[in-house]
């Protein structure tokens, strides 16, 4: 059974901080190590936006959340209690992903108990959301990169040969005109996969009324990424042929690698467009 707590968000008892003091002093070390991975790995540097995004979003509402009515709802033991079992698994198996996956399913949970359902429908995508912050399985995250090499190159070969330039490709090596160009793991289109399915989530929430246009525009963002990514060995290929050898070389790498991200976010916004027009 609910037990209302109050009438309005600033009328709750401050007592009910003190789980979420706990909570975090619990998960301490995982946050710990979780922000050192931001700091120390460059496929998930955007990991320190994520949580600020969510907060954003949720100061964004705050007039709106202050109307509600908060009462606590037994449903968030559930995701308390399973938050808590994954936790414990997690550490069993040395398993970090689980670890910080479970620091999200708990804090879900403990909001959802102490303030209710009428607040978590409100604030589900910035809880969502904050899943992004976590990095992938690194077995996940390998096995995934030499299959996207090796679609990468093969579809750049398959264009080059068409406008007849003719190359030959060996694996995720593309023989250019006497230079070999490699796919290699950086540009396998990985690491900016998982930067653009957070900035597509946040865009498809954004722009879109519709739970099914936000789901389509979300799940839209793994072939665009990928097509992005196809287009950045494309054009790296084809400045080798036309232009210069040393397209690996910066600042041409690091402006080719950025290419991606506009490509993408460029065909996320016609989707977008044309998703409005088709849920009304």
């Amino acid at each position: 059974m609910n037990k209302q707590l109050a009438t309005k968000s600033g009328g709750f008892s401050p007592l009910l901080i003190i789980p979420f003091v706990i909570m975090f002093l619990f998960y301490l070390p995982t946050l710990y190590e979780l922000v050192r991975d931001w700091a120390t790995d460059g496929n998930y540097s955007h990991g320190f936006l994520i949580p600020a995004v969510s907060v954003y979003l949720i100061w964004q509402k705050k007039k709106e959340l202050a109307a509600l009515t908060f009462t606590t709802d037994n449903r968030g033991l559930f995701f308390v209690v399973a938050g808590l079992i994954l936790f414990i698994l997690g550490n069993g198996a040395a398993e970090y992903f689980t670890v910080r996956f479970s620091f999200v399913v708990t804090l879900f949970g403990l909001v959802y108990y102490l303030f209710g359902h009428q607040l978590v429908r409100k604030t589900w995508f910035e809880f969502f959301f904050l899943l992004f912050m976590i990095p992938i399985p690194y077995v996940i995250y390998f096995a995934a990169t030499f299959p996207m090499q090796l679609l990468a190159s093969k579809i750049t070969a398959g264009v080059l040969n068409l406008i007849g330039m003719g190359v030959v490709r060996q694996g995720n090596i593309i023989h250019i005109s006497g230079y070999s160009l490699e796919v290699a793991e950086a540009c396998s289109g990985m690491r900016s996969l998982v930067s653009l399915l957070a900035l597509g989530a946040l865009f498809a929430y954004l722009t879109q009324k519709r739970f099914t246009a936000q789901l389509i525009l979300f799940l839209s963002t793994i072939p665009i990424a990928v097509a992005a990514n196809v287009f950045r060995v494309f054009i790296t290929s084809l400045l080798a042929y036309t232009v210069t050898e040393n397209v690996t070389a910066e600042p041409l790498h690091s402006i080719l690698g950025l290419s991606v991200f506009a490509v993408a976010f460029i065909l996320l916004f016609i989707l977008g467009l044309i998703l409005k027009q088709v849920f009304k």
